[in-house]
């Protein structure tokens, strides 16, 4: 489907331009959207058909562009990076962690709850490329979650690592106490534009009806 980038932009721009002096001067400063390359590549190891036998294991289900078509979330912080503490999290907590792509949709629910069906444990983490991230358990609805971080602008890798943390706590069967998050009004409108054009180049790369695919994760 053919989508007008720059025009969707102009037009978030502009209603961005109704913001008070006062409202942008406390505006959260944007950090560059793209670097050329990333230092992480994800190598395609096979379809997952059935879901997983091990209940020591968290998936972490990425969109389709994550860490392919781009390599940084919305604030620049690096895709190895963020893969690094989420499977460091997962680590700490005595379990092992699978990286899938769901081609599906790029819908973080949807990623989440695809990958929570497949786990042996029934957990999964969901992650766009923009960074918004959530956690999922199989029997849910697709739509609900454990923990949602929708505030993607705010999450550093210290957040990542204990969402990381928590995954692997629940598929211990543990209750742990939801990940402390940030929270900035401002972050919605200074992000609004930059969220949508990174979720359009998201969506380019779904693939309706491709299965998810395991990935063999290799830091450079």
């Amino acid at each position: 489907m053919a989508v007008n980038e720059q025009m969707l932009k102009s037009i978030i721009e502009d209603v961005l331009k109704g913001m008070t002096d006062a409202s942008k001067a406390e505006a959260p400063k944007a950090a560059p959207v793209e670097t050329p390359t990333g230092t992480v590549e994800l190598e395609k190891m096979g379809e997952l058909t059935k879901t997983g036998t091990a209940a020591d294991e968290v998936l972490i289900g990425v969109a389709p562009a994550f860490a392919e078509f781009q390599h940084v979330n919305i604030v620049g912080l690096p895709h190895d990076k963020i893969l690094r503490e989420m499977i460091a999290g997962i680590e700490e907590e005595g379990l092992k962690a699978r990286v899938v792509k769901v081609y599906r949709s790029s819908d973080v629910s949807v990623c989440a709850h695809d990958c929570a069906v497949l786990s042996g444990s029934g957990i999964a983490i969901g992650i766009q490329s923009k960074g918004t991230t959530v956690i999922h358990q199989k029997d849910l609805p697709q739509l609900s979650n454990l923990e949602l971080f929708p505030q993607a602008p705010l999450i550093d890798l210290d957040t990542y690592r204990m969402i990381g943390k928590n995954a692997a706590k629940y598929a211990k069967g543990e209750s742990p106490e939801p990940v402390p998050v940030k929270n900035d009004q401002m972050a919605r409108p200074a992000y609004q534009a930059r969220a949508a054009l990174l979720h359009i180049k998201e969506t380019e790369h779904v693939v309706p009806g491709k299965k998810p695919v395991e990935m063999k994760v290799i830091f450079k």
